[in-house]
């Protein structure tokens, strides 16, 4: 590691006031994304503010009919939640399947969809369920939030607040994992929301999290697996790597997506 300051707001303002004061500055909460790429010196910043103390910002509610994940809640706060657990279950199941019990029980939500990486599950229940993910200045759709491999909407002087999740009808996610990382490889979260049908994978593009419309307009005719039979996925824009091709990729996409349709549908 190198020198840095590290600082530790305890609200969101002296938060903002510091990221705004300095201009190398990066912001921390759990840091199972931060501190690795700190130490292959890919990334080298002065200052490190730290969120994780800021009082309420992990906090998990209902409100007004959406369900309210601060930003600093922590996986296992999410996956072992009550109210997610009835609120969205699907969304329990896939917190619980991130990384060990190491990663779940100081990485965040936050700083999961931050980072942005092509391989996280937390974007695809974001894009699926129709997601708004709210900052210190403003309210982000999740369509117009993920713009790229490691890119996002958020500004220099933006920190993530809270992430509104609208209760769906249905909703399931599945995911074929990296077995050495437990990322996914593929990963896909289907919902029947009130008016709308979304799909979106994470894992398989190399542009990261992405919506599948062919699936998502065969599902809003009739919201079973059956709907999907005889649909394919192009492997043009895939990942194609040592642990999977992009032909690969693609044949899971379609199988991943029938088993969430089915298990959203009470069917295992």
């Amino acid at each position: 590691m190198y020198e840095f300051k590290y600082h530790r707001p305890e609200t969101l303002q002296q938060a903002v006031d510091l990221l705004v004061a300095n201009e190398d500055a990066m912001l921390i909460a759990g840091g199972h994304t931060l501190v690795p790429v700190m130490k292959q010196r890919l990334a080298s910043p002065a200052h490190l503010i730290d969120l994780s103390h800021i009082e309420g910002l992990d906090s998990i509610e209902m409100r007004d009919g959406l369900l309210a994940i601060g930003a600093t809640a922590k996986h296992a706060d999410v996956a072992g939640s009550p109210i997610v657990c009835e609120a969205i279950p699907a969304l329990a199941e896939l917190a619980g399947m991130i990384g060990d019990p190491a990663v779940r029980h100081k990485g965040t939500i936050g700083g999961s969809l931050a980072n942005n990486d092509p391989t996280a599950d937390y974007p695809a229940a974001c894009l699926a369920l129709d997601a708004t993910i709210v900052t210190n200045k403003r309210r982000l759709e999740s369509d117009g939030y993920f713009q790229g491999m490691f890119s996002t909407a958020l500004e220099a002087d933006e920190i993530i607040t809270q992430v509104m999740f609208p209760l769906p009808k249905k909703a399931a996610y599945q995911k074929f994992r990296n077995q050495a990382s437990r990322y996914a490889l593929v990963g896909v979260f289907v919902a029947g929301l009130a008016s709308d049908v979304r799909v979106a994978v994470t894992g398989a593009g190399a542009d990261g999290v992405f919506r599948l419309t062919t699936f998502e307009e065969a599902l809003k005719k009739s919201f079973t697996s059956k709907s999907l039979e005889g649909l394919s996925v192009l492997s043009d824009g895939l990942n194609s790597d040592l642990h999977g091709s992009a032909e690969h990729r693609a044949h899971l996409i379609g199988v991943l997506a029938r088993r969430a349709v089915d298990s959203a549908n009470g069917k295992t």
